[in-house]
């Protein structure tokens, strides 16, 4: 289950990103509701889908 870390940091480096209009303003919505910066929950999402996706493909390999 995803859970927002509002304390999250991390040494970051820049990097341009181009989002659809649907899925910024998702996100500039759920930011608003939970308190946190756009950046934080960019870097949150993409950490969890990474991990779950392994945990998945790890999964796959074993049957």
């Amino acid at each position: 289950m995803f859970n927002i870390n509002k304390n999250y940091k991390r040494t970051n480096i820049s990097k341009p990103i181009r989002f659809n209009e649907e899925l910024l303003d998702r996100m500039m919505e759920f930011k608003g509701k939970h308190d946190i910066s756009f950046n934080s929950l960019v870097l949150q999402c993409c950490e969890y889908a990474l991990d779950n996706y392994k945990e998945a493909e790890n999964e796959n390999e074993k049957n």
